[in-house]
């Protein structure tokens, strides 16, 4: 009996620990799902363990510093987006102006007395700038992607400090139009931080959150009177037919979707205007903290190895495909797809032109994206080992991850947001969500034919057909496939979990956003979106133009990039000495020539992708001599070309440390390659004891910029 009852016992404690351990592996499953395990000394990340060589660059080291180190000529260029003189506001505005007459020959500069440049540069400075009574309230609604919302809300200030109104917090449609997302976030406050943004701005702009009662409800009951505002409009534009309705109804709404509501490019004496965009875009518009907190985690687990790390952007969206013709660069649907789009985009005057293009001579023309198996050709050529990390950001790879196979086949970490975050940690940012189901929209059948079924199922039995299937439901962009296609021409209308999925995006670029402009390097695939402007990789190239002038940012020259692939066309991953050589060059060229062609491509489009001279200064040299052999002079000539002549405050050239620099001149370190090896992959079968012995090895390295080295001295 005492033996059954010990046996009991132990089945009892057995039963427990079962239980207990069961419930464990629930908790593990519920946090860690696709998820990482963070130590306090290390990270390890479950779906990226990272592959390293032993050997560990220097900073010292030649081929390090032209890898991974500062554009030497662009260390002059700071960031100052402190106002120097008075906004030019409007006195009077003749309502007999012809259209020809220039609007701003009825302004008047403000004389104020000087400013003091403050030295925190994540604030606005304490400057005098006049109050005068507002004319009344400006309420705007803003659709689009990423990129578009983030110029969108800069034009509203600007335009809220010109008419000296009072801006209302916009709306971000994106997120009003999504269905069952938290509402624990409106609108704006969804992705950026309200209480931020009104206190950076303060001194510039009056900002409300929401309307005053009485005028809340003339706007619901759609009592008020609404413009949608033409794209890239002109100040004039405001002034003349904006203003006198503000005036005499102290409250217009504002519709922009097209990604900006304010030309790009302002006439000089409205250049505060653009050092307000600066304070707005780099300030003021901070993501709220669930968002920021979660970029910044994952910004450290990218650091973490120890390594820098290359951001990528791809840029391959299906209406930028769509708007540039570049259909024939993919297979079967996506083709189709693209084809679908670009005929929608005809049929709504998007697109001028016709629906079928020569894909192959728009790619030769560097109207098509690069594809990644290309920019990691030119990231291997430029010398870039088998182990450096790749961050790929975008929220839309057009193609699936398949295209993405030929760059990790390349490179060993590549990875992206899903390899370094949680499920866990992504539903933390939504917020607390609507469950819904998604299910597809079925015909009911009606009465009669209820009634022919349960007749034909209670008939005397005889030979007869089978009754027909269920309709089969069309399937829109389920795991990758697009049934719709070839059952209609009619694009589906978007499911509510597909709205819900759209205003996700933005935090999943939010979070792109961050990592890019935090990484070492940044390479953009295609800087233009689905309407021929500047998208996403152009914001972010702007930014770090403005943020960290001389960070490594290549601004590829698509065209004579795909000149130099098609010479290797039939050979891509053996290219010998020469090709080798000019690629190095082209790519050097193009971190410093590459600005110049986008200060008049880019920025007549989005002043945001390049916000210099306006918002930048030079830093002057304190001795006739720097240190890298070079005058002052010669390493100012870039900076000056570019418009830059505003000298940086004496407080910023005390603070600014001076870093130990080589020898070398920054355009000789790559004219030679002569101990360059023609093969790319040595490692391509999982063999990583060589290291990858083509150009990237780091002997052969070392011995290449020893070479350039040399020659850039002689």
């Amino acid at each position: 009996m005492v033996f059954k009852s010990k046996l009991k016992w132990v089945g009892l404690v057995g039963l427990v620990l079962s239980a207990f351990s069961l419930f464990t592996h629930f908790l593990l499953a519920r946090y860690t799902d696709g998820g990482f395990s963070e130590y306090p000394s290390a990270i390890t990340i479950f779906s990226w363990r990272p592959v390293f060589e032993d050997v560990h660059l220097s900073i010292a080291n030649p081929l390090y510093r032209r890898l991974w180190g500062p554009v030497r000529r662009l260390e002059s260029l700071h960031p100052l987006p402190n106002p120097r003189g008075g906004y030019a506001v409007h006195w009077h505005l003749d309502h007999h102006l012809q259209p020809a007459v220039h609007p701003l020959q009825h302004h008047f500069r403000l004389s104020v007395p000087p400013l003091q440049v403050s030295k925190d540069q994540d604030s606005p400075a304490d400057w005098l700038l006049p109050v005068l009574q507002t004319t009344g309230f400006i309420f705007i609604r803003i659709r689009g992607g990423f990129h578009e919302i983030r110029n969108s809300i800069c034009d509203a200030v600007v335009i809220a400090r010109l008419l000296n109104a009072t801006l209302v917090i916009p709306e971000i449609q994106s997120t009003t139009s999504s269905k069952g997302i938290s509402s624990e976030f409106k609108s704006f406050a969804y992705l950026y931080n309200e209480d931020q943004f009104m206190a950076a701005l303060s001194k510039d702009v009056s900002i409300i959150k929401t309307l005053p009662k009485n005028l809340k409800g003339a706007r619901r009951k759609k009592e008020i009177p609404s413009f949608k505002v033409p794209c890239s409009a002109s100040p004039f534009f405001y002034l003349r037919h904006v203003l006198p309705v503000l005036n005499k109804h102290s409250l217009v709404e504002l519709v922009v979707s097209d990604g900006g509501c304010l030309q790009a490019i302002l006439p000089p004496h409205l250049e505060e205007y653009q050092r307000l965009r600066c304070r707005v875009a780099f300030h003021a518009l901070r993501f709220r903290q669930e968002v920021q907190e979660l970029a910044t985690r994952t910004l450290n687990r990218l650091r973490a190895p120890g390594r820098p790390f290359i951001a990528y952007d791809p840029g391959m969206t299906r209406d930028a495909l769509a708007y540039y013709g570049c259909a024939e660069l993919f297979q079967d649907v996506h083709t189709e797809l693209i084809q679908h789009r670009r005929s929608w985009m005809i049929k709504r005057g998007i697109v001028k032109g016709n629906l079928t293009m020569d894909s192959a001579e728009q790619r030769l023309n560097g109207s098509c994206p690069l594809m990644p198996e290309e920019v990691g050709i030119l990231l291997r050529a430029y010398g870039y080992s088998w182990d450096t990390i790749i961050y790929v950001s975008g929220g839309e790879v057009f193609g699936g991850q398949k295209k993405l196979i030929p760059l990790h086949a390349m490179f060993e970490n590549v990875v992206d947001r899903t390899s370094l975050t949680t499920a866990w940690e992504l539903n933390n940012i939504y917020g607390r969500e609507t469950s819904l189901v998604d299910t597809y929209s079925r015909d009911t059948p009606s009465d009669k034919e209820e009634m022919k079924l349960e007749a034909w199922k209670t008939v005397d039995p005889r030979p007869r057909p089978l009754p027909p299937p269920p309709a089969r439901p069309k399937y829109y962009n389920s795991e990758g496939w697009w049934g719709w296609v070839a059952e209609s021409d009619n694009e589906p209308e978007s499911t509510v979990m597909e709205l819900r999925t759209n205003a996700h995006k933005l935090l999943w670029e939010a979070i792109d956003y961050a990592i890019c402009l935090g990484a070492d390097v940044f390479i953009p695939g295609f800087d233009r979106d689905g309407k021929g402007r500047p998208s996403f990789a152009s914001l972010v190239m702007g930014h770090r133009l403005y943020q960290s002038a001389a960070a490594k940012t290549y601004r590829l020259d698509r065209k004579e990039v795909v000149k130099h692939l098609e010479e290797i066309r039939d050979h891509l991953y053996q290219a010998n000495h020469t090709w080798i050589t000019s690629i190095r060059r082209h790519l050097r060229k193009n971190l410093l020539d590459g600005l110049t062609e986008e200060s008049s491509r880019s920025k007549p489009l989005s002043f945001l992708s390049f916000p210099v001279p306006e918002c930048s200064c030079l830093r002057s040299e304190s001795t006739g001599k720097s240190v890298d052999g070079s005058s002052p002079s010669a390493r100012l000539h870039l900076p000056a070309a570019l418009g830059v002549t505003h000298p940086c405050p004496a407080w910023m050239d005390n603070d600014v440390t001076s870093h130990p620099r080589g020898k070398e001149n920054e355009e000789d370190l790559d004219e030679d390659d002569s101990m360059s090896s023609g093969l790319f992959f040595e490692h391509i079968n999982g063999n990583h004891e060589d290291g990858g012995a083509e150009l990237s090895s780091k002997d052969d390295g070392q011995m290449e910029d020893q070479e350039e080295l040399e020659n850039g001295d002689r």
